[in-house]
């Protein structure tokens, strides 16, 4: 009985150590503070649903929604084309291929969202280098609107979402058997009708997962609309900054903070129920 006490002490101990500290901190940075957010929805000005309501009513709220779920959709259909076959040749291409992409995809890791946005403002803006050189070039005339609309927008969120579609597609070609596409190759299949009807079947999981992931992240995206939209491009992270920290309507902000993560929660669990989320690590 001594011992089983003992034991079961140094348990309680090893637990209070290295487990508690996690879900405590989770309940003070994350929990606590989301569970103020929400209450103010319900209780500034006064209490009660007129901020719901007025998000269910405001047309200028629905383009605003509308807009972000649009740039959404669009970054995530982009960045996991662009992200396929970056993991492609960084699961099969050959060594010197495989280092060259892994170096690609881990070093924007390595530099700020600002860092990037700022970089791509100055390669996207009327006189940045992109436009200078295909004027000096004689391929257009006038310089092309890629900044403060959503063009330059997608271009930003697009450049720090690729490397994350990469990681779960990555995850799932590891998985698939070689010697599939080998018996493929022995009934007489070509190149193209093995990856079309084998290999991109198989990987499927990866695409749907990493489509979701990107979807929920740029719902998210604050800084590079900001940014490259020049406030003609507002989605809805940036419309709550402005309604919470510069108009100090705090109840229609958390309001829209509320909607936007039951939004983010329903995508995660429809990617639950479609894709196993164990085969994405």
């Amino acid at each position: 009985m001594t011992m089983f006490k003992n034991g079961g002490g140094r348990s309680a101990i090893v637990w209070c150590i290295f487990v508690l500290p996690l879900p405590a901190f989770l309940i003070l940075a994350y929990f606590l503070p989301m569970m103020g957010i929400l209450s103010w929805s319900f209780t500034d000005p006064v209490p009660g649903l007129q901020n719901y309501a007025r998000i269910a009513e405001d047309q200028t709220i629905h383009l605003l929604f509308w807009r972000t779920l649009r740039i959404c959709l669009t970054t995530a259909v982009i960045s996991v084309l662009v992200a396929y076959l970056l993991a492609y040749h960084w699961i099969l291409g050959p060594p010197a291929r495989q280092r060259l992409i892994e170096m690609a995809i881990l070093i924007p890791f390595w530099i700020s969202v600002l860092v990037r946005a700022f970089g791509w403002l100055i390669l996207l803006r009327p006189k940045g280098l992109i436009n200078e050189n295909l004027i000096a070039l004689g391929i257009i005339t006038e310089p092309l609107a890629m900044v403060r609309n959503e063009i330059g927008v997608v271009i930003g969120m697009v450049h720090f979402m690729v490397p994350m579609a990469v990681f779960p597609i990555a995850a799932v070609m590891r998985q698939i058997d070689p010697r599939v596409i080998q018996a493929a190759r022995g009934l007489g299949a070509g190149s193209v009708r093995r990856f079309i009807e084998v290999f991109l079947p198989l990987s499927m999981p990866g695409v749907i997962g990493a489509l979701f992931i990107v979807a929920v992240f740029s719902l998210g995206f604050f800084i590079t609309p900001a940014i490259l939209g020049g406030g003609r491009v507002v989605m809805v992270a940036e419309n709550i900054f402005v309604r919470m920290l510069q108009t100090a309507n705090w109840g229609l902000g958390s309001a829209l903070a509320a909607v936007l993560l039951v939004l983010v929660v329903g995508l995660i669990w429809i990617l639950s129920r479609i894709v196993r989320l164990d085969r994405l690590l």
